[in-house]
Formats: C-alpha cells, sequence, structure tokens
C-alpha cells in the first residue's frame, strides 16, 4: 500500500469516504470498550488467587526472627519481605524499608517530606523561592500529579531511544540549584516501554547536581515484568552504581508488587543509602507504627523467593504477550506503509505508545471515544497535560479481553487513518 502522502486529494477523499463507512458501522453497535489505564486483566488477578490460602486462622503468622505479625512493631518492614523485594530489584534488603500496598503513595510521602522538613538537614522546599523537576516526556502522569499538586515546576526533558536525553539532564541539573529531582521509569518505561541504557544509568549515577538535596526518583515498577524468556531488556542496577561512582545519596529507588499480585493489595518498598534511610525513618516513626505485616508474610509465604516471582511472572507474560502482539502486529498490517504515525516495540512493562501526525492526537482519542472506546486522554504523558506536538497517545492493553482489544485496536486503527487523512485535505486537524 502507498502512503498517504503519495495519495493524489481525489484518492484521499476516496479512502475518507469508505473510512467514514466503516467507522459509522462501529459508531452503531453502541461498544464500550476501555483502554483507559493499565489495570491488569481478571485473567491476570486470577493467577495470586492462591495467595488467599497461604494464611489462615491455623497457620503460624510468627517470622523467622520470632516477630508475630499480627501485632504492633517493625516499623519498616519484616525482614523476609526485605529478602524477597531486595532479590527481584538486585538490592541488599539493608537498604530497603517496606510500606503499604502503593509505591505511589511512598512517592507523594517522599516530595510531602521533602517539602515540609527537607532532605538530609537542608533547607524545606515549601521555603524555597523555587523548586523544579525535570520530567522526561512522555511520561507517567501520576508522577506529574504529584509535582503539580505541590506546585513545583516541572521541565520536560525528551527521552531517547535510550532513555532521558542525558546532555539536556547533566546540563540543568549541574548550573540550577532549584532542580531538586527527576521522575523516571528505567525499565520498559511507562509509556514508551524504553528500558534505560548501560551509559545513560552510569551518567544518572555521575550527575553533578548544584542542588545538595537532589535526587533521583528511581520508579522501577515494571522490572519483573518481561514479555518474553529470552529476548529481554538489563537495567543496570541504580544504587550500586551511584555508590561506585561516589554518590551513594543520590537516588530513591521505588518498587511493588502491585501488578504482579493484587494491585490493591500489594506490598511497595524504597531502596535508598542507609543516610537516606535515616533521614526517612525520622519521619516514618511518626507516621505510622508498621505497615501490613500480614500481608507482607502473606506474599513471602506465596512466592516463597525470587524464583517464585519469576515462574509468576512468566504467565502474567502469558496472558499479556499475545495482546501486545495483536495490537503491534495491527499496526505494522494497517499503518506500516501509510507514513501517519510511529511505534516502539517494548519487550515488556505495560503499554504502547503510538505517535500521530503532528497536531492528531487529541481528535484520535476523541474519535475513539465516539465509537465507545476510551482511552487514556492525549497529552497525559505529558506535564500539565501539555504535549507540545499533539501527537502521543497511550495504548494500555491489560485490561480487555482479547476480543475486546482486537476490535478496540481496529476502531483506533480507522481513527488515525481518518484523522491523518483529514490533516492532509485540510491542512489541520
Amino acid at each position: 500500500m502507498r502512503s498517504y502522502q503519495e495519495m493524489t486529494k481525489e484518492e484521499l477523499q476516496q479512502e475518507k469516504k469508505a473510512l467514514e463507512a466503516e467507522y459509522k458501522k462501529f459508531q452503531n453497535r453502541g461498544l464500550q470498550l476501555d483502554m483507559s489505564r493499565g489495570k491488569p486483566s481478571q485473567e491476570q488477578l486470577d493467577l495470586s488467587m492462591g495467595m488467599m490460602d497461604v494464611l489462615g486462622s491455623g497457620v503460624d503468622l510468627t517470622c523467622d526472627d520470632g516477630t508475630d505479625c499480627r501485632n504492633y512493631g517493625v516499623l519498616d518492614g519484616i525482614y523476609e519481605a526485605k529478602e524477597l523485594i531486595g532479590d527481584m530489584i538486585e538490592c541488599n534488603p539493608a537498604n530497603i524499608i517496606i510500606y503499604g500496598n502503593s509505591s505511589l503513595n511512598i512517592m507523594y510521602d517522599t516530595i510531602s517530606r521533602s517539602m515540609t522538613h527537607g532532605v538530609m538537614g537542608n533547607t524545606p522546599w515549601c521555603k524555597l523561592d523555587s523548586v523544579k523537576f525535570l520530567c522526561p516526556v512522555p511520561g507517567y502522569d501520576r508522577h506529574f500529579a504529584i509535582t503539580e499538586y505541590f506546585g513545583i515546576e516541572m521541565i520536560p526533558v525528551p527521552m531517547l531511544s535510550t532513555g532521558p536525553d542525558m546532555e539536556l539532564v547533566e546540563q540543568l541539573v549541574s548550573t540550577d540549584e532549584a532542580i531538586k529531582g527527576i521522575w523516571c521509569v528505567p525499565k520498559y518505561s511507562n509509556p514508551q516501554g524504553i528500558t534505560y541504557s548501560d551509559e545513560t544509568v552510569r551518567r544518572f549515577a555521575r550527575l553533578k547536581p548544584a542542588a545538595k538535596d537532589f535526587r533521583i526518583y528511581w520508579d522501577n515498577a515494571y522490572c519483573v515484568h518481561h514479555l518474553y524468556d529470552l529476548d529481554q531488556d538489563h537495567l543496570i542496577e541504580i544504587l550500586a552504581e551511584c555508590k561506585r561512582a561516589g554518590n551513594p545519596d543520590l537516588v530513591y529507588k521505588f518498587c511493588s508488587t502491585s501488578k504482579i499480585s493484587f494491585p490493591g493489595s500489594g506490598v511497595s518498598a524504597i531502596a535508598t543509602s542507609l543516610n537516606n534511610l535515616e533521614d526517612i525513618r525520622k519521619q516514618l516513626k511518626i507516621q505510622t507504627i508498621g505497615h501490613d505485616k500480614v500481608n507482607q508474610l502473606r506474599h513471602v509465604r506465596f512466592f516463597k523467593n525470587v524464583h517464585g516471582i519469576t515462574e509468576h511472572m512468566r504467565r502474567h507474560a502469558d496472558s499479556m504477550r499475545p495482546k501486545f502482539e495483536m495490537i503491534l502486529d495491527t499496526f505494522e498490517r494497517e499503518l506500516g506503509d501509510l507514513a501517519v504515525g510511529s511505534w516502539y516495540k517494548p519487550k515488556g512493562g505495560y503499554f504502547i505508545t503510538y505517535e500521530t501526525l503532528e497536531g492528531c492526537a487529541k481528535k484520535v482519542v476523541a474519535r475513539a471515544k465516539k465509537a465507545g472506546v476510551v482511552m487514556t486522554p492525549a497529552g497525559a504523558p505529558f506535564p500539565y497535560g501539555k504535549d507540545p506536538k499533539d501527537s502521543v497517545i497511550r495504548i494500555s492493553p491489560s485490561y480487555p479481553n482479547m476480543e475486546e482489544l482486537t476490535l478496540a485496536t481496529q476502531i483506533f486503527v480507522v481513527c488515525v487513518k481518518l484523522v491523518s487523512i483529514e490533516k492532509m485535505l485540510d491542512g489541520v486537524c
């Protein structure tokens, strides 16, 4: 098939007429399909149902060190949970604090604590004239929502195929003391599915920030979310790299089991230097007596060790892989020759990103909605919801079943074609 750019005006008008008829048929079906968030499907949730059976009324809820998980205490999590999470994220258990069910909650707390009480003795951010954060784009909308909520100025940094544009990151961080952090999803990034290269990680570890309280917010949400057994991305472990570079306190590393076990009832953690941990515990001991140790023990008893997590994630991959492949195959077949956009083929994670022709993303999403497909709002992967090129659309394949997802993908493709032709015919979307 020829690209749309190669077609005459008459050919484009004919193609548009055929697409409008196809689109109308979808509209007449009264569909309600949801690709808006990266929620696990029921099939994926069912994989963890055995977790509900490992702790019963007759089961001993005592840890190896004698801790009774039913009672108060153990501020930073039971050791068995630290060991399990530590193996999963390649960190020493001594550098880990176990929290509740949400790593987003930890990130919010970390920003909030920095605002009110500062970082390791530095001036609280709320007392500064200006506080800024670097935001690799496209990125995770909930990260940006946290910094926006606290009134922190967000500075977009372009994502490359190797991760954030490190020349720009290094320049900004080293020259502006108001820049206090950077959001990162380093493995199978949200939403593109990019994994940071070895060089990118090493450059992060060797940053020379102007601000003493600058921290890298390393959200390793998809560290074990591979689609394939053999063809997997590798990510250098950032804490060890920072220590080797003489910057042991530079990073906060976040993770959770939210898309491993139950999203609403998982276990989350922060891993960082001992100095940072001491600073965090000062607030934590005021905030709580300890998080849900019974749930921590439940996860340990269910997975047993990191090998249990690996096998469990293979079953998740069996559910996710066909969905990713169907969407990517459809894009290649239906859009590959048309020159109306681009996409990245991730080896893991939870999302696929489609980049439309400039100025078309919002209209594609709006058209899809009118045909019964709800998607993440165009612009969401950017600070303040403003995509300067109006081109990035995040696709979430996980929640719909295959039949629903196939139909939603067909509708999306028709919408991309229609809006692209409109742009070419009218000069604007």
